[in-house]
């Protein structure tokens, strides 16, 4: 119990103990904040005595920074006024002495221009930039001037002998043409279409490549001020003329339909080939050398460039289609279709160029009126190849044929289908534009509408042959021509084998047909036949049937008809024609093998008749060897073929 006292009374001693030092420490706070208050009251006060010692201060330093300012807009003034009086002086001057300077004077002026319009609050400002403008509109007009004495200067027209040299090595008038092609392409070559890719242009420079940045400056500095109408006029006046004045120099002429109607095919046929010439040359050459000085000095200002390239190149443009337009509409026939290919090829050449060169809004009436030539003479040509399918087979020309050669509308024809397979890439085309369907099948059908209307026609034709004969005779030599004529030419990988060898069996149905109205009456007048032997007869009409019992008179009287008959066929048949030696040799061939081995025959049963009589030699004229001989003597007369 004593214990538990104890230890209460130290417990109750240590809490007075606590009690005691919060007291302490609770007066020590309150002793601090005291002070710490007191230090608060005196730097308030302090801080109320500075401030206007602080505002004095502040107000110093804006007075200070407005003065650096006013200084300084001052200064930015003064040094205006100094560019705008040093810009005046050199624009005053004028262009010729320094024409760089006086560009950057130009553009000191608009500066300046641009700085005191902004400057609203300074009194002079309006003054300035009235004054300034006026200034500008002289300088630019100066600049007009000298932009058209500049271009003037350095536009020339183009020589021929430049533009040659330009062209590559292959299609400089220097070089080998096609002389002689009776088609008239002097320009249509498959291989140069095939090698288009390896052949380069080097368009000329039409302007010294030194003075295109100057001329680019001073259009861009026209160009700013608002000058582009009188930019364009002054460009396309300076440049125009020049381009038709290069086509001219060149042999450029603008024909119209009724100027192309007046002209020999000869002449007009010439005119054609240059006219390709001159569009190759004036689309890869002229225009692509003006579209680069156009791009060059109005770089920057595309539809401008557009504009003005439209404007310069018009006029020549229309000069170059107007001739193609009066090929296209002039009257049609046979001969004027392979010129017309020739140009729709030149003109499906250019046209990728066209198309880039002629780009843009500006050009699009050019490009149509490239577009619609092009098209025009692709429709002229198909219905010329129409007109030449229904000539043929109408053809009524009355060429006398009198020794059954190959007829003149056979040559012609032939050579006429193997010249359209050079432009089998053309034709493609055509084919594929106005009927659809695979190309090579067109050609077919096409060429063999033209062998039949041409065939129509020489049956027609061998219908004025009053001897049957002859009129074989001719039926087999054109046919002929016409087979072998395929058969060496590209025409007959597309009309097959089955045409050439069905058209061989009508030359050989036509030779045995000459043969049997040729020889038939011959071979009949003394009962000849093939045979050479057997139990023939003396004739027909009555002759016995051996030598010894055969009558002499029958027998004289069938020598000497066969004679008479014989020497009217060979003077006949001596002045027609075979021209090929093949088949001349081969038709001789097929008569003798008919005639001479009957005819040795009659005179070995027949002839001891005659030869016991008088003048035997008055009937038995010939031997078979003079038969052969003279038949040598056949078909000799040869004018050509």
């Amino acid at each position: 119990m004593g214990i538990a006292v104890g230890g209460v009374d130290l417990l109750s001693e240590k809490a007075a103990m606590m009690r005691e030092c919060l007291q302490k420490s609770e007066t020590i706070t309150d002793n601090v904040v005291t002070i710490l208050g007191s230090f608060d009251h005196r730097l308030s006060a302090l801080e109320t005595a500075m401030r206007p010692t602080q505002i004095r201060t502040h107000s110093i330093r804006k007075a200070h920074e407005n003065i650096d300012r006013t200084l300084k807009a001052a200064e930015v003034i003064l040094a205006h006024f100094d560019q705008y009086r040093q810009a005046e002086a050199k624009i005053l001057k004028g262009p010729h002495e320094d024409l760089e300077n006086y560009l950057e004077a130009i553009d000191k002026l608009r500066s300046n221009i641009q700085f005191f319009g902004s400057k609203k609050g300074f009194k002079s400002s309006d003054g300035i930039v009235v004054h300034a403008n006026n200034l500008l509109a002289k300088a630019i007009s100066k600049l007009e001037d000298e932009f058209r004495q500049l271009l003037l200067s350095y536009s020339k027209p183009v020589e021929p002998e430049r533009l040659f040299d330009c062209l590559p090595n292959s299609m400089r008038p220097s070089s080998p043409g096609h002389e002689g092609d009776p088609s008239g392409k002097n320009h249509h070559s498959e291989s140069h279409n095939n090698n288009a890719e390896a052949v380069v242009y080097t368009p000329p420079a039409l302007i010294p490549p030194r003075f295109l940045p100057l001329l680019h400056d001073l259009a861009q500095q026209m160009v700013e001020a608002g000058h582009q109408q009188p930019l364009l006029k002054i460009y396309r006046d300076a440049r125009s003329h020049v381009l038709e004045e290069s086509l001219q120099k060149l042999g450029v002429e603008k024909l119209n339909k009724d100027d192309v109607q007046k002209l020999q095919w000869e002449i007009l046929e010439a005119k054609i080939g240059n006219w390709i010439h001159f569009m190759r040359i004036a689309v890869k050459l002229l225009f692509a050398g003006e579209r680069k000085v156009c791009d060059q000095i109005f770089e920057g200002f595309d539809s401008l460039s557009e504009q003005c390239f439209a404007e310069v190149t018009t006029n020549s443009v229309s000069m170059l289609l107007s001739f193609g337009e009066a090929i296209a509409k002039s009257k049609r026939s046979p001969e004027k279709l392979f010129v017309l290919l020739d140009m729709y090829e030149i003109m499906q050449e250019l046209h990728s160029e066209i198309e880039t060169l002629f780009k843009g809004k500006a050009c699009s009436a050019i490009r149509e009126a490239a577009t619609s030539l092009t098209k025009r003479l692709a429709q002229t040509a198909q219905e010329t190849f129409g007109d030449f399918e229904e000539a043929v087979e109408k053809d009524a020309t009355k060429t006398a044929v009198t020794d059954g050669t190959v007829h003149p509308l056979t040559s012609y024809v032939i050579n006429y289908v193997k010249f359209l397979f050079d432009y089998q890439s053309t034709l493609k085309q055509l084919f594929q534009e106005f009927e659809g369907g695979e190309d090579s099948s067109q050609l077919a059908s096409v060429t063999v509408r033209i062998m039949q209307a041409l065939q129509t026609n020489l049956d027609g034709k061998s219908k004025q042959y009053k001897d049957l004969a002859l009129t074989h005779l001719f039926l087999m030599n054109n046919i002929h021509y016409i087979v072998r004529s395929v058969r060496r030419s590209e025409a007959k990988d597309l009309l097959g084998d089955d045409w050439v060898q069905r058209h061989r069996r009508i030359v050989q149905q036509h030779a045995n047909q000459y043969k049997r109205n040729a020889w038939a009456k011959c071979l009949s007048i003394q009962g000849l036949t093939s045979s050479g032997g057997g139990s023939g007869t003396a004739g027909g009409d009555g002759g016995t049937g051996s030598s010894s019992g055969a009558s002499r008179a029958i027998v004289k009287d069938r020598f000497k008809s066969f004679n008479i008959m014989f020497e009217e066929l060979h003077q006949k048949q001596s002045q027609w024609t075979v021209p090929d030696t093949e088949l001349r040799e081969s038709l001789r061939l097929a008569v003798a093998e008919v005639l001479l081995p009957a005819y040795r025959s009659f005179v070995k049963r027949f002839g001891p008749l005659v030869e016991s009589g008088k003048n035997p030699q008055k009937y038995i004229k010939y031997s078979a060897e003079d038969l052969d001989r003279m038949l040598g003597e056949f078909f000799e007369v040869v004018f050509g073929g």
